[in-house]
């Protein structure tokens, strides 16, 4: 069973990728393709990153600390290229991955410090 933490991050991780690829569909939909085709790569793979978070999360994989701090950065980087712009999907897409970032480096740091953890229990 997964813990209020996990599903938590599950959520935020599913409506990022939600926005992310939103985002991605109405920067194409408006014409934005090359002005904003910096936005448009970072939110596809933070969707990327979202839903392999998901994943190691569902599965409770060992590298749940490592998969949830990279979808951390990416969600970071996309919300910082997404604020740029003033159109509402870029906003509301900035808004979805700093929420998801700061779940996913909660689900990060968890998973480093839970007991039982340690380098050679995942090198193993």
């Amino acid at each position: 069973m997964l813990s209020p933490q996990e599903v938590n991050c599950l959520r935020a991780c599913s409506e990022c990728a939600a926005a992310c690829l939103q985002c991605v569909t109405d920067c194409a939909k408006g014409g934005h393709t090359e002005t904003l085709s910096r936005c448009m790569a970072l939110a596809r793979e933070c969707a990327d990153l979202c839903r392999e978070a998901i994943t190691s999360i569902a599965l409770g994989s060992v590298h749940i600390d490592t998969v949830c701090a990279q979808c951390a950065q990416a969600c970071q980087r996309c919300a910082a290229e997404c604020a740029k712009h003033d159109f509402e999907y870029c906003q509301q897409c900035a808004q979805m991955c700093l929420r998801c970032a700061a779940e996913c480096q909660g689900m990060a740091r968890a998973a480093f410090t839970k007991p039982g953890y340690s380098l050679a229990s995942v090198t193993a």
